[in-house]
């Protein structure tokens, strides 16, 4: 599997296009911002002839979701993220102002299909299974495939660090509980691809988080 990762918008949030030798991908946490960071995603994609089956949100939060009205537009695909975040759309506005975003005209998503845990994501020849790691934000997932030996965590889990949990609905036992559960008993080599920040392994967590020590 092929992972494309993309930087968008003032918060640096990771947006990534997974695909394979079938040319079916999945956006996955698509945040651009701009019309620029739009028009990379959208080049990226229609440059290497992708064909776009889902659009996942590991979570609800502003900054994840920038692009989803877009790529609505764009692939008539609706958003694909578990119920327990759905709330944070109707807050969607005032989130982009608490952190200096306008909200003028913002085109706030709904979801088409809610994940839940256990929930198997195909395209391609590729099978994602979805984890529940609440916490963070009260329905956020993560996207694991065990073939490829990757996890897309969201914002729950980063290099050094894991997720904030001081915005509505977080809970930070809750969170660790749900890390030390769901992925640090994932194989140590397995990649984890985090919402902001660079790569890790979970190897590299379990030796060397603070937070989960």
């Amino acid at each position: 599997m092929n992972i494309k990762i993309f930087e968008f918008n003032p918060i640096s949030e990771n947006t990534y296009v997974a695909y394979d030798e079938t040319n079916e991908c999945v956006i996955i946490d698509p945040g651009c911002f701009f019309p620029d960071e739009k028009s990379l995603l959208l080049d990226f994609i229609l440059d290497n002839d992708l064909i776009v089956k889902h659009l996942l949100n590991t979570h609800l939060h502003f900054d994840h979701v920038f692009g989803n009205h877009f790529i609505h537009e764009q692939f008539h695909l609706e958003t694909e993220a578990h119920k327990g975040d759905e709330f944070l759309l109707e807050q969607l506005p005032g989130q982009m102002n608490m952190f200096g975003f306008s909200s003028e005209g913002v085109q706030v998503p709904r979801i088409g299909k809610y994940l839940k845990e256990n929930d198997v994501v195909t395209f391609g020849n590729q099978r994602m299974v979805v984890l529940e790691i609440p916490g963070h934000s009260p329905g956020s997932i993560a996207f694991y495939n065990q073939e490829a030996e990757c996890v897309f965590v969201g914002d729950a889990l980063f290099r050094g660090s894991v997720g904030r949990t001081d915005l509505a609905g977080g809970n930070h036992q809750q969170l660790i509980d749900g890390i030390k559960k769901k992925l640090l008993t994932l194989p140590p080599d397995t990649v984890v691809y985090s919402g902001h920040g660079p790569l890790t392994t979970i190897r590299e967590e379990m030796r060397n988080n603070f937070y989960l020590q």
